[in-house]
């Protein structure tokens, strides 16, 4: 059987005749969080048993979660193969009530996803990269992520949510799957997330960036930077070797951006590995006439990692320097500290405790 939200409305309709009743599943599946067919009841039911027949819309079960005291939650789920991802719910800000009960301000979301089965790229402060590379994820295993956390969360259809490809994998070492999953994510008559609401985080495949950049789907780029040297990043990220920080650059220089928007750059800081001002000097001229953001982020430990959380004061001296030069630059609110925060680390636990099949 196939995974319906493999699909995109031009793609099921050559299955399903006539044209319009592509629509009206869309909307059952997205707008209406149907999760059977025979809940579609104005479609024809002999359509409704050959949808039956012919295709599933679950496409993972969540078999653990744990949720913080800060409102995160995170999800490891079984694909039906029987392999496990990670995906994780973060609020961003919550809604504001006034005394008579009227909503003021709307809750926001942002929801972190996986694009692959574990991950290839091997970088060394990562626990995803211990269990090694499986397999893409298809672009109905990423959507149903999505659908599924927002279904369950009861976050109405109109509250649009932020999507940050930053989970397991690396999203443009499965750039088919993704760019299709964000166009099926697109459509009005699914989710109608827009593509500015989308993120793809990559640890700096050149090439790829530049086809990401000529599909031109509108969506934000964040680049997993995380050193300033080559000699430094090839010891954190192998990809390095590969792609060196000069052609990751050449490739942002080129890759094409809302004007109202940046590219972020994300830089993981490590205690006494790169949390020091010559390090931050450095990334100063690195990123010389971009239009960046830089988003600092504090190493989450987990166990058997080398490496350790720094100390505020020397994330703030950074940020404080980076901003003194004129670059945007945050400190990323660390969430899920008291859960397995980690990207990796709640299959990890999982596994030892003979949960799940990884």
């Amino acid at each position: 059987m196939k995974n319906l939200l493999d699909y995109t409305q031009a793609e099921l309709s050559e299955f399903i005749q006539p044209k319009f009743r592509t629509k009206q599943i869309y909307e059952w599946i997205y707008k209406k969080n149907a999760r059977s067919f025979d809940e579609m009841s104005n479609l024809p039911k002999d359509i409704r048993e050959r949808l039956k027949n012919e295709f599933y819309i679950e496409p993972l079960e969540m078999i653990k979660n744990e949720i913080s005291s800060d409102g995160s939650i995170k999800y490891l789920f079984k694909l039906k193969d029987g392999k496990t991802i990670e995906s994780v719910l973060l609020p961003m800000k919550e809604e504001i009530v006034d005394e008579n009960g009227k909503t003021q301000k709307h809750a926001r979301y942002t929801i972190c996803v996986s694009s692959q089965v574990g991950c290839k790229m091997g970088c060394s402060f990562c626990l995803t990269a211990k269990g090694g590379f499986i397999r893409n994820l298809t672009a109905g295993e990423i959507v149903g992520q999505i659908l599924w956390i927002k279904r369950e969360n009861n976050i109405p259809y109109e509250r649009r949510v932020n999507i940050v490809y930053m989970g397991m994998g690396e999203p443009l070492d499965n750039l088919n799957n993704v760019s299709k999953a964000i166009n099926i994510l697109k459509d009005n008559d699914g989710l109608a997330i827009g593509a500015r609401r989308q993120t793809i985080s990559t640890s700096g495949l050149a090439t790829q960036i530049k086809k990401l950049g000529e599909m031109d789907l509108g969506v934000l780029l964040a680049i997993s930077l995380h050193a300033v040297t080559d000699e430094l990043r090839e010891k954190l990220m192998p990809v390095n070797k590969a792609y060196n920080i000069a052609s990751v650059m050449d490739a942002v220089r080129q890759f094409p951006i809302d004007m109202r928007k940046r590219v972020m750059f994300e830089y993981l800081i490590m205690d006494k590995i790169n949390d020091n001002l010559s390090d931050a000097k450095a990334l100063v001229k690195l990123l010389h006439g971009i239009k960046a953001k830089v988003n600092l982020i504090l190493f989450n430990p987990h166990e058997g990692s080398p490496y350790q959380r720094p100390s505020q004061e020397n994330v703030e001296k950074f940020r404080d320097y980076l901003q003194s030069r004129g670059v945007t630059c945050t400190i990323r609110q660390s969430k899920g500290l008291d859960i397995s925060a980690a990207c990796g680390q709640l299959k990890e636990r999982s596994k030892g405790e003979n949960s799940a099949t990884a």
